[in-house]
């Protein structure tokens, strides 16, 4: 709480240095860890892949992971072979039953609680509400659908483009970049929450499904993102909500999920930028 009083991760420490917000972190450290044994990840900007790079980022950044999660934990019916524990839509909806009674008792049994601790756990209780709406879903995964349209044929470009030349394509270009790690972390997550076979094994996008075997090949993003989101389904998210109740002071766990959940782009930055430093 000194370090961010919005309760968010990550936070950043360099120094006197203290950033909470992913994406100034990993501009921070595009800036400042730089040299011949630490991989870049964003292109110079008078490169000609600069802009395409910055343009996936943030068109893969801006997308509501956060509601894709949970609304297909809410609604498995969606999904198809997902890893989500079974009980963790029980759980989640037991307690958002009871989310308002919780939140009253909150106000008088912890009255050392300062307005921003409630503010934020009455957000994340609203925003978790608001991605039990099916419609809404609907509407998302949709859009979602038009957005992996678009990365599909960029990676068809690359094939044309590079086409009879001997090397390792990406999104952006034969260098592996941030907007890889973007692509590949969100491809994770749609595989983890049940949607691969909606999007890409069902052959419908045969660049998105090559691209996703090469970039689980890499060792930073087996490293990071093997194991975390069933370590996080599974030990944190039936939790977090009854850590609002039993100790409101502590409550990291539903704002860590959030973070974690929306940003899993940043730990795949961080784990491939620390291995060179």
């Amino acid at each position: 709480m000194r370090l961010n009083l919005g309760e968010e991760v990550p936070v950043f420490l360099h120094g006197d240095t203290i950033i909470s917000d992913y994406n100034q972190i990993i501009d921070y450290m595009e800036k400042n860890f730089v040299g011949e044994t630490v991989a870049q990840l964003i292109p110079d900007p008078d490169s000609p892949l600069y802009d395409r790079v910055q343009q996936y980022r943030h068109l893969l950044d801006g997308l509501p992971m956060d509601a894709y999660t949970h609304g297909c934990i809410l609604h498995p019916e969606l999904t198809t072979d997902s890893m989500i524990p079974k009980y963790a839509t029980a759980e989640i909806r037991r307690h958002l039953a009871n989310a308002a009674t919780e939140l009253m008792k909150l106000d008088h049994e912890e009255p050392q609680l300062t307005e921003p601790h409630l503010s934020k756990q009455k957000k994340l209780m609203a925003k978790i509400l608001d991605h039990d709406n099916v419609n809404y879903l609907k509407k998302i995964l949709g859009e979602l659908a038009m957005v992996l349209d678009q990365v599909e044929a960029e990676l068809e470009k690359r094939k044309l483009e590079y086409q009879g030349q001997k090397c390792e394509l990406w999104l952006c270009g034969p260098e592996f970049t941030l907007a890889d790690i973007c692509l590949g972390a969100l491809l994770h997550r749609l595989k983890f929450l049940g949607l691969s076979r909606k999007y890409w094994e069902d052959g419908s996008r045969p660049n998105l499904q090559s691209f996703f075997v090469r970039v689980q090949k890499r060792y930073a993003f087996r490293k990071v993102l093997g194991d975390i989101h069933t370590t996080l389904l599974s030990a944190v998210l039936p939790n977090a909500f009854r850590m609002v109740k039993k100790k409101p002071p502590s409550f990291f766990g539903a704002s860590f999920l959030m973070g974690s959940l929306g940003g899993m782009g940043y730990f795949a930055y961080w784990y491939l930028k620390k291995k060179y430093m």
